[in-house]
């Protein structure tokens, strides 16, 4: 079901304009989000949010399409007009080119909600007439009944027991023109198009149109009053009840007494007088002692269904000005033959809680909300409403409830910010610095990769010009770099591949050399054990094969020698002979001293027998 008042995410600024003008606080606006949620089981359907929103974020839903389907189906159709029709359409010179022009739109009848105001307004002084020690609170504006049912539900029973003068219309049009006569009401009260859905009865109003939305019907379908002949509203025509876009207006259609000192009723307008009109209704109803006659706006000709920027006395001026008009050419006696005729419609109404107050949040909760935003030493009724909110305890109550969130808090707002600022400009001040170092670290790394350029590029030139055969594999045996002469050892078929693939980068290893000679890089990989000088036989060559570790694990190397090469043979067999002679030397060496140690000890043993063999001679 589509909700009645929606916030575009496109156009909303969070300027928290809507949230300050609320008068229940059914707007909800997250941390995470940017922008304001209406919260549809909170909301009373005032308007105070669309007329303040400065970026036109806030929509009504509209009935134009559903009033146009109606229109289209054919049938007998009314628009009901309400009596404030004379404050918004100043531009429209007759009130019967008016009457046309709604007609031209398709409607068979046009009447005005004049007659059942004054139905409701007999009722009103029968009830207050007929006083029983209980003080009631008028329920001919749906916005404040919405605003009891949920916020005051405690006062339900107080509401009127009475129909509003829409619905009232809409029993006497029924009775008039048949039940099967769809209903439009015309007026300016948005949350009428909720109201409107409790009906279902001899009082059901199929649609309801704003006079915005009637206006750009008229703009839709170009119907001007220029263009229309006169046209008078289908009867019953009403009375008094002409003056109830006025706040008091429902009290003198009956002449329900005003006066000050002996009075019984106190009529208030307004937002503020009306949320403190039922406040003080709610604690001091006894002490008051006088029934209450609330309109939440100024005035039905100021409600938000209206165009925007009507000027109140002037409307207030038109639609008295109107009211005399009619009263002119007024018809008293049928006129009460009409009120007699309909006077057997149920006029009775019942009102329902539907307690929509969110379980406050605990002290604790809402100290730590108050200490976050730095407020928890303010008065409890202190703050600057900046935030939408009265007080900063109510503030930080919504916060708690998850209603609003911490940021939107001017104080606090501006305190992070400035933090944020202070902490964004030692922060540029380290990024300078940082900055500094990056650039003389960059000009290091230019020169050291300067460096290792150059000394790659000379490894590179002495492994081409090593006579050595030298490979560079990775841990899959992929060739990583060789010389030429690796290549050449390996033959012509790996010439061919180095003339596409210079260097054989990238080449199996495995697919170059036989499986004996590639499982010892295998084994090298594995075991992270080098390999030195080990010979062993390719094709018809005799080689001298060291394979050692580069990277553990990732990379390694290996010198191939052909032992056949004249070069690497004549180095070969002077450095074999070297060694023989350094191990003959050595045996030499071991075997003299074996021998020098042999004969000392043969001296110091025969040395032994003569000395013994004198010292027992010269015994004898």
């Amino acid at each position: 079901m589509q909700q009645l008042f929606s916030v575009s995410k496109e156009k909303c600024i969070n300027c928290y304009a809507c949230v300050r003008v609320c008068p229940v606080k059914a707007i909800e606006v997250k941390a995470e989000t940017s922008y304001a949620v209406i919260l549809p089981n909170r909301c009373i359907g005032c308007g105070s949010c669309l007329n303040i929103c400065p970026v036109d974020a806030i929509t009504y839903q509209s009935s134009k399409e559903e009033v146009k389907a109606i229109l289209k189906e054919g049938g007998k159709i009314a628009a009901i007009v309400a009596p404030s029709i004379s404050g918004e359409f100043v531009d429209i010179t007759d009130y019967r080119k008016f009457v046309q022009m709604i007609k031209s739109l398709g409607f068979t009848y046009v009447c005005e909600v004049t007659f059942g105001v004054d139905l409701v307004a007999q009722e009103y002084k029968k009830l207050f007439d007929d006083f029983k020690g209980k003080y009631f609170i008028s329920s001919i504006c749906p916005v404040v009944v919405s605003m009891v049912e949920k916020f005051h539900p405690e006062l339900v029973n107080n509401l009127a027991p009475i129909i509003s003068p829409m619905i009232s219309t809409a029993k006497v049009v029924h009775k008039e023109y048949g039940e099967d006569t769809k209903i439009v009401y015309v007026g300016p009260c948005i949350q009428a198009k909720e109201e409107a859905k409790l009906y279902t009865d001899d009082g059901k109003v199929d649609s309801v149109l704003t006079f915005t939305e009637l206006r750009e019907l008229f703009d839709e379908f170009e119907i001007k009053e220029s263009k229309l002949e006169y046209s008078e509203f289908n009867v019953p025509i009403g009375y008094k009840g002409s003056l109830l876009p006025i706040a008091n207006g429902i009290l003198q259609a009956v002449d329900i007494n005003e006066d000050l000192l002996s009075g019984k009723i106190i009529t208030a307008e307004g937002r503020d007088s009306i949320l403190d009109a039922i406040e003080e209704f709610e604690g001091h109803a006894a002490t008051i002692s006088r029934h209450f006659n609330l309109f939440y706006c100024d005035g039905c000709i100021m409600g938000p269904g209206t165009s925007r920027g009507g000027q109140k006395f002037i409307r207030r001026t038109k639609v008295v000005n109107y009211s005399n008009k009619r009263l002119k050419s007024f018809d008293r006696k049928t006129w009460e033959e009409n009120i007699k005729k309909h006077e057997v419609h149920k006029l009775e109404c019942s009102f329902y809680p539907n307690d929509q107050r969110i379980e406050p949040p605990s002290k604790e909760k809402v100290h730590e909300v108050l200490k976050v935003i730095g407020k928890e030493n303010m008065g409890k009724d202190s703050g600057c409403e900046a935030c939408g909110y009265a007080s900063c305890t109510d503030f930080a109550v919504a916060v708690a409830s998850g209603l609003a969130h911490t940021d939107m808090c001017l104080n606090h707002s501006l305190n992070n910010r400035f933090e944020y600022i202070k902490t964004l400009r030692a922060t540029n001040e380290n990024l300078a610095k940082t900055k500094e170092a990056l650039k003389e670290s960059e000009k290091i790394a230019r020169l050291e990769q300067e460096a290792a350029n150059d000394a790659s590029e000379t490894i590179t030139t002495m492994m081409k010009k090593l006579p050595s055969a030298l490979v560079i594999v990775d841990k899959k045996l992929k060739v990583i770099q060789s010389n030429q002469s690796f290549i050449d050892l390996l033959g012509d078929d790996a010439l061919e591949i180095n003339e596409v693939i210079p260097g054989l980068v990238g080449a199996d290893l495995k697919t170059l050399l036989p499986y004996n000679i590639y499982n010892l890089f295998s084994f090298v990989l594995q075991n992270d054990q080098d390999i030195k000088n080990k010979d062993m036989h390719y094709k018809d060559n005799l080689l001298n094969l060291s394979v050692f570790t580069i990277k553990k694990g990732s990379i390694i190397g290996a010198v191939i020698r052909d032992m056949y090469a004249p070069e690497v043979r004549k180095e070969e067999v002077i450095k074999r002979i070297t060694d023989a002679v350094d191990i003959n030397l050595a045996m030499v060496q071991k075997i003299g001293f074996l021998l020098g140690e042999g004969a000392a000890e043969t001296e110091q043993m025969l040395n032994s027998i003569i000395k013994t063999y004198k010292e027992g001679k010269n015994n004898d």
